[in-house]
């Protein structure tokens, strides 16, 4: 199966919501990742039929969507909100789609409708109402309801935002096993990088209505094609600082250098912008590591982890992550050290697919096989 979006854009009042894009999508699980008004509920609207694309077209299995009725679509979709029908209990609510259709025996829906319960472990739950279930219930319900219709294509507009991070584990991790398993066409959004990286399949990165980068999650995280791509996949956003090649060594503006790591030394001279991650800057010493000072402006605890948000000089900062609930004192000098195989280099010049958007130009090495987070 594959669904192919061809220069597909979205214009409303002279206002751009996408800007073309191409996609191509076969069966099992595709991320949507990228912030608030990225483009992602505009883009899955579109996908679904709900909304008509201003450009463009839209082939499932080289079949032109365009004239097929959202109704005639085997599509389900799941929406941040728990949409339940609050008149009937969760079983009715499951099957309801089934019943529209009308093509079923009262024995098959049964069987249908249970087994998508027991999918999303709520089987219990099948003659309580929607105003006895939690949030968590809620939104297996629906998800329930979205899996029973057996969809080509089955969209799902940030499903676990509005849940407890204890309850948003728990069903990535099922819905992680439910979705490899079927054949259809899954597409998710999130604003979370980690929940792209939990989930795998294919990562598709929107910034601003423009598709930046498309590929195997783990490649894209690995390998961001540009710097905005490395801010939007990593969480807190990826450090950036400008430097300068010259005479073999990297120049910050703060006043340090450093020799560039193996993966850069095929570099030309000129201006850079390195990219490091928040958890590889360290506060403890490492082999063939960056020392630098740095002066701590602020510490935020979030559950079990510590962020340092960290100042070289009042114009340059940068974000450590640390594991483990630390306390330290506002303005305190800190040595910090920087991983230099850990850092990413991007060109200075900007890209005309999205503003200060530079290019990688030598990144860590990393396997392909026995991948391990770089």
């Amino acid at each position: 199966m594959e669904f192919v979006l061809e220069e597909i854009g979205k214009s409303l009042a002279h206002e751009v919501h996408l800007y073309p894009l191409t996609l191509k999508l076969g069966s099992g699980l595709h991320v949507l990742l990228g912030p608030t008004l990225a483009g992602k509920t505009s883009l899955m609207r579109i996908m679904a039929g709900l909304d008509k694309p201003s450009s463009g077209r839209i082939t499932l299995d080289a079949k032109d969507l365009s004239k097929v009725r959202v109704q005639d679509r085997k599509v389900a979709f799941v929406y941040q909100q728990f949409i339940n029908y609050p008149s009937l209990n969760v079983f009715e609510n499951i099957a309801s789609p089934l019943r529209v259709e009308g093509r079923l025996k009262a024995r098959e829906l049964r069987e249908k409708v249970e087994a998508a319960a027991e999918m999303m472990q709520i089987q219990h739950l099948l003659k309580r109402m929607p105003a006895e279930l939690s949030g968590g219930q809620q939104q297996r319900t629906a998800i329930a309801r979205a899996l029973v219709k057996d969809a080509d294509l089955l969209l799902l507009d940030e499903p676990l935002v509005n849940l407890d991070y204890k309850l948003r584990e728990e069903l990535r991790s099922d819905m992680r096993d439910i979705f490899s398993h079927r054949e259809a066409i899954v597409v998710y959004a999130t604003t979370e990088p980690q929940e792209a990286l939990m989930l795998g399949g294919t990562t598709t990165i929107l910034d601003k209505g423009r598709l930046l980068q498309h590929g195997p999650t783990l490649e894209v995280y690995h390998q961001p094609s540009y710097q905005r791509v490395g801010e939007v996949f990593s969480d807190p956003p990826m450090n950036m600082l400008a430097a300068e090649l010259k005479g073999g060594r990297f120049h910050l503006a703060s006043g340090h250098d450093f020799m560039p790591s193996r993966t850069m030394t095929q570099l030309a001279e000129g201006d850079y912008t390195l990219g490091l991650r928040a958890h590889h800057v360290s506060l403890k010493p490492i082999t063939g590591g960056v020392k630098l000072r740095a002066r701590l402006e602020l510490a935020e605890i979030s559950g079990s982890q510590t962020f340092l948000h960290l100042h070289l000089d009042p114009n340059i900062s940068l974000v450590a992550q640390l594991d483990g609930v630390h306390s330290y004192d506002f303005g305190q000098d800190l040595d910090i050290y920087l991983n230099p195989d850990k850092l990413f280099a991007f060109d200075q010049t900007s890209d005309q697919t999205s503003d200060q958007n530079s290019k990688l130009v030598a990144s860590p090495a990393y396997r392909t096989h026995g991948l391990k987070e770089a």
